[in-house]
């Protein structure tokens, strides 16, 4: 039996962290700018530790597991 919990948590928070997909932070004239398709080093950085930070959440600490076969 396989854990496909991590792979199915990492792929969908990759999914939705996506810089400038729903939002970017910080944008280029507002601090927060949604769904505007353009990006910056400093949007990048941001969202990989959001992005870090809640797979340690869901990885660690919840312990997500997902068992399929």
């Amino acid at each position: 039996m396989s854990d496909w919990g991590p792979v199915f948590v990492s792929v969908l928070l990759f999914v939705l962290l996506r810089t400038a997909l729903l939002f970017q932070l910080p944008g280029h004239r507002r601090w927060v700018e949604f769904g505007n398709f353009h990006t910056s080093g400093a949007a990048v950085m941001v969202h990989a530790l959001f992005f870090f930070a809640l797979i340690c959440v869901f990885m660690i600490a919840i312990r997500v597991h997902l068992y399929l076969g």
